[in-house]
């Protein structure tokens, strides 16, 4: 398989100067399989990815762990030494038992988070939150947490008992999409509502049923978390999109103009594309430029 072709046009949204993607993977040949691991899609390398920060205006990347390697993160963070630290960041998986150590060179290299994934593929389950968390607290990291969305109601203690920040994917990642006053996701708003919550908005290809390009089921939802706090709100365009099938990739350009209508504020998609992940993540501020005489506002 190849990496995703670029978006067939130029989207709506002119993404700010700091625009951040927040989830997305990297994958190479020369890395081997994890045996328990879903089999890798194909190459997807920093030059092509370049080619597609290019396209979108992105200037900022958190490069995640794909399950095809287990906790062998070398992909990811080779990927983050070819990117620089001043643009990306690492969300790394990790065994319980890894040593302060590597701990400390992973964070050198720029991780900065640690995967938890409770489903299918995922290396490090939700029965192992806690202790993960307790694991990286001391550098400052934080867990990102993929489940289905579905299952929040019996998670919904033990994620209250974090006391740091943490994330959820996609939007809750309902794999069966819910109405926005279903009980599953009144429990995500609730768990957002306590102030150490954020979330992705991303992968709506993934679960909605009314697809593309607006994907309104997930859009649902996505705008009801923009309501509830914009401030803890995150982009993403999970590229390579490895569960999708290579006839029904997604236009990235779509993926980036949804946020036009999830967060149809331009301060809102200010704090979700740049603030928020800059605040997360550790990235510096970018500045308001100065404008000149005539040119109106801009970066």
């Amino acid at each position: 398989m190849s990496p995703p072709p670029l978006p067939s046009r130029a989207p709506r949204l002119a993404a700010p100067a700091g625009t951040c993607d927040t989830h997305m993977h990297f994958y190479a040949a020369r890395y081997p399989r994890h045996p328990d691991g879903p089999p890798p899609p194909g190459d997807a390398r920093p030059v092509e990815y370049r080619a597609l920060m290019a396209a979108l205006g992105i200037g900022r990347v958190v490069v995640v762990q794909p399950n095809a390697y287990g906790d062998d993160n070398r992909c990811t963070l080779d990927a983050v030494a070819e990117l620089g630290l001043e643009r990306a960041r690492a969300v790394v998986a990790l065994r319980p038992e890894v040593d302060e150590a590597a701990l400390a060179a992973m964070h050198a290299a720029g991780a900065r988070a640690v995967r938890v994934m409770d489903l299918p593929g995922g290396f490090t389950k939700l029965a192992a939150l806690h202790e993960t968390a307790a694991r990286v607290a001391p550098l400052g990291w934080h867990p990102i947490v993929q489940l289905d969305g579905r299952g929040l109601p019996e998670w919904e203690a033990s994620l209250t008992r974090l006391k740091g920040p943490y994330v959820i994917d996609h939007v809750g990642k309902f794999l069966e999409p819910v109405a926005p006053g279903h009980e599953a996701f009144r429990t995500l708003l609730r768990l957002v509502a306590r102030g150490n919550c954020w979330v992705k908005l991303s992968a709506a290809y993934e679960t909605s049923r009314t697809g593309g390009p607006r994907y309104e089921d997930v859009g649902a939802l996505a705008a009801a978390l923009v309501r509830e706090a914009p401030e803890r709100m995150l982009w993403a365009s999970n590229w390579p999109h490895p569960s999708a099938r290579p006839d029904a990739l997604p236009d990235d350009a779509d993926l980036l103009d949804v946020l036009l209508e999830w967060a149809p504020r331009e301060a809102d998609r200010q704090r979700i594309l740049v603030d928020n992940p800059a605040e997360l993540y550790g990235f510096g501020r970018v500045h308001r430029a100065a404008p000149t005489p005539g040119s109106g506002p801009g970066w």
